[in-house]
C-alpha cells in the first residue's frame, strides 16, 4: 500500500495532508490512512487540519474502485460516509483547509470540518455526482443539508454547480478564503482561536447540538448499504 497521507504534529495541531501525487482520490487505501492519523490525532487530543497537496483537495471517491461493481460502489460509499461521520462527530476541531479544487466526496469531506479554508484561485469547488451520472446517497444529500444555505441546496445537490471559491463561501462550502502566501498566517490564527476554547465544553456542546444530525446521518447510512448503487 502506497503511503498517500502524512501526518505532522506541530505543539498543539495535527497537520493531516492528503497527497497521492494526482487526484487525491479517496480510495479505501487512503480512508485506511486517513482513520490512522485521526486515530493518532484523537490520542493526543490534537486540534486537526485536513489538507490535501498544492493545488488539490480531493477529487473525491477513486472512480476505478467504484466502476467495479455495484457490491463495490457502495462499499467504499459506505467508508466514505463513516469518515465524514467521524469528522463530524471528532471531539476535537477539525479544521479543513481546500489547498485548491474540492469535488465530490472531496466537498462532503469539507462539509463535515468545524472550520473551512479555500485558497484563492481558478478552482473549482462542490458536488458533480448527477454531472457524472451518480445518484446522491442518503447521506450526502443530509450532510449537504446541514451545511448548504436552503437557496444553494437544489443548485449543489440537484444541479450539479461547481463554485469558485469567492463563490463557495456564499454556497456553504467554505467559511473563509485566502491566499495561497498567507497559508500559515491564516492557519495559526484560526488554530488559536480553538486553542482558546475548553476542549472539554467543545466537544460537548458538538455532541448535544448535532444529536439529531448523528441520528439521522447514522440511518442514512444503513439506507444507502441497502440500496442499489445507478
Amino acid at each position: 500500500m502506497s503511503k498517500t497521507v502524512s501526518l505532522t504534529i506541530k505543539k498543539n495541531l495535527a497537520e493531516i495532508t492528503m497527497d497521492d501525487g494526482k487526484a487525491n482520490v479517496l480510495s479505501h487505501s487512503m480512508f485506511e490512512q486517513l482513520e490512522k492519523a485521526f486515530d493518532a490525532a484523537e490520542n493526543e487530543k490534537k486540534i486537526v487540519l485536513l489538507r490535501g497537496r498544492d493545488g488539490l483537495f480531493s477529487g473525491g471517491f477513486d472512480l476505478k474502485e467504484i466502476s467495479k461493481g455495484p457490491k463495490e460502489a457502495i462499499a467504499l460509499t459506505t467508508r466514505g460516509s463513516q469518515f465524514a461521520r467521524r469528522i463530524i462527530a471528532f471531539p476535537t476541531p477539525v479544521i479543513g483547509l481546500s489547498t485548491g479544487h474540492c469535488i465530490a466526496m472531496g466537498a462532503f469531506l469539507m462539509l463535515a470540518c468545524d472550520y473551512r479554508i479555500g485558497l484563492e484561485g481558478e478552482f473549482k469547488i462542490g458536488l458533480n455526482e448527477t454531472l457524472i451520472g451518480m445518484t446522491m446517497h442518503e447521506f450526502g444529500i443530509e450532510l449537504a443539508r446541514y451545511r448548504i444555505p436552503l437557496d444553494y441546496f437544489n443548485r449543489s445537490v440537484i444541479n450539479a454547480e461547481l463554485y469558485s471559491p469567492k463563490a463557495a463561501v456564499k454556497a456553504g462550502f467554505y467559511d473563509s478564503i485566502i491566499k495561497p502566501e498567507s497559508i500559515e498566517e491564516s492557519v495559526s490564527s484560526i488554530t488559536q482561536h480553538f486553542e482558546s476554547l475548553n476542549m472539554s465544553a467543545f466537544a460537548g456542546t458538538k455532541v448535544k447540538s448535532r444529536k439529531n444530525l448523528f441520528s439521522l446521518l447514522d440511518n442514512c447510512i444503513d439506507i444507502d448499504k441497502n440500496m442499489t448503487v445507478v
